[in-house]
Parts: structure tokens; sequence; C-alpha cells
């Protein structure tokens, strides 16, 4: 009897691969690139198979109708044909990314062609997996993820055996270079007091001595990091409460350097000891 299910999507080039081999590697039976319209009829003679009680399955854009519509019901047929709801992951990377990516592999995205860019693609390729992504459970933003962060996280969103407690991620990151797409919630810290402008302070980093000391006299940066620990601190028992097992907690300011490295910091240090929490800062350690 099947006990869990997950459909793998996401833009092509964002990491499909490494998480259908990663489930591969925790005992999922996977399957890739099968088309939409197979999936209940896989399901029907799949549920029967005893010796298969996980699965994966990988779809693309290719598998999808070029009717929305249509993608709304068949995934409506999916969720209505067995008792075991699936879990949805999402793979999301930025257009700049996914362009690099494809120049270094010399791979072509499976829906260019003569007469199609590669932007053109990836935006029609968005396009189409909308209907997907809207009912995701897990999406994960692999811009700035290596092969291994990747896996780690995948098995500790997807897998039970890897979850213990709600999983809070703190990510440090510069507005230039944008937002995670994978964070929940994003504070905003360019209003704040900036190193950037005093030269003795510019080459350090939000976790180096002379700027901590530096913001641990700005008024500003202290409201507003208390501010956010006590919007997390009070919603953090709702959370738990409810059935997802992470949250993703940004913090940005223009570059990713100063402000938030700092504020992110701070508030890691402030919740490692009572919480299963992670902290990554993206511009100073991707």
């Amino acid at each position: 009897m099947m006990q869990k299910m997950i459909i793998i999507s996401g833009l092509s080039g964002s990491g499909k691969s490494i998480a259908l081999q990663t489930l591969e590697d925790e005992g999922f039976f996977c399957i890739d690139n099968l088309p939409l319209t197979f999936i209940p009829q896989f399901l029907q003679e799949f549920q029967h198979k005893d010796r298969h009680q996980k699965l994966a399955i990988g779809v693309d854009a290719r598998s999808f109708p070029e009717d929305l519509a249509e993608s709304e019901s068949i995934f409506d047929e999916i969720e209505a044909f067995t008792a075991l709801s699936p879990q949805i992951l999402f793979l999301e990377t930025n257009d700049d990314t996914l362009i690099k990516r494809y120049s270094h592999t010399r791979r072509r995205h499976p829906l260019t062609s003569s007469k199609v860019s590669l932007l053109e693609a990836i935006n029609k390729e968005r396009e189409l997996l909308s209907p997907l992504r809207s009912r995701a459970d897990v999406t994960i933003d692999t811009t700035f993820l290596n092969v291994h962060e990747l896996r780690a996280l995948l098995k500790a969103r997807l897998l039970e055996s890897h979850k213990s407690t709600l999983a809070i991620q703190i990510v440090s990151f510069g507005f230039r270079n944008g937002i995670p797409l994978d964070a929940d919630f994003v504070f905003d810290a360019r209003m704040l007091t900036n190193p950037h402008w005093v030269p003795e302070l510019r080459e350090y980093t939000g976790l180096e001595a002379p700027v901590i000391e530096y913001f641990a006299e700005m008024q500003d940066i202290q409201d507003f990091y208390q501010d956010i620990l006590n919007f997390i601190t009070k919603w953090l028992p709702s959370f738990k409460e409810g059935t997802r097992s992470y949250l993703t907690v940004a913090i940005g300011c223009t570059g990713g350097k100063h402000r938030s490295v700092y504020l992110s910091q701070k508030l890691f240090d402030a919740l490692e000891k009572e919480e299963n929490v992670i902290v990554k800062h993206r511009e100073i350690t991707a």
C-alpha cells in the first residue's frame, strides 16, 4: 500500500533531477517526465504494487496542456483519485541563473526552438507550470544553492525521518540580486543606518566586530531587530500548531553585506537555543 507520494516539478535547470536522485536514495520509486494526463492511469496500477510504498513523479512543462484550465482539471482528478493526497514540490530559480546554467552546460531548454529564445522559453515554462506552482506544498529557490545544500534542504522539508519540529531558515540577502523566491516573510532593512558610507567600515561584513560594535550604538538597527524578533516569537506557536514543517525568514538590505547579515545573525543567535533554526548569508557565502 502506497504511504507517500511526491510530485516534483519546477523550471528546467532548477534541480529536478537532483531532487529525484535524492528521493531515490531514500527508497522512493521514482519516475521522470511522466505526461500529466497519464498520472491517474499510472496511479491506478501503482497503488496495488505492495513492494513500492513511496512514489515520486517528475513532471515538466512539456507534459502540460496549453489550456491552463485543463491542467487544473487533471490535478483535481489526481487528488480525487487517491485517498493519499500527493505532496507537491516546486523548484524555482531566477532567470539570470537559469540562463547562466544553460550557457555553461550547453544544453537546450526543452521549449526553445529556432523561433523561441531561451528567455522566452523560460517565461513560457513559468506560464505552463503556474497551476502546479499555485498548488505546491513546498517551494525551494535553488538560485544560490549548491548540490549538497539542495539535497540537505530536500531531506529536511520532504522526509519525515529528517523532521523533528518546525524548521526555521533565516536568510540575509541583497535586494540588488533579488528576493529569495521561497521566503515566507521578507523584512526590508534598506532604510536603516548603512555602514557602507563609513569608509573604515565598508570592507567589513555584518559578522565582523567593527560593524557589530557600530550597529550596537544605532538605535534604528536595534529597534528594527527587536520588532522582527517580537513578531517571529509571537507567531511561532501558531506555525508549530499548523501542518507546515518549515518557515523561511528573509532579511534584505541593498547589497546583503552589512545590515541584513547583522540582523539575520542576531536573530539566529536569539532563536537557536529554543528552535530548530539555521542561518544562511546569501551574498557573502554563495
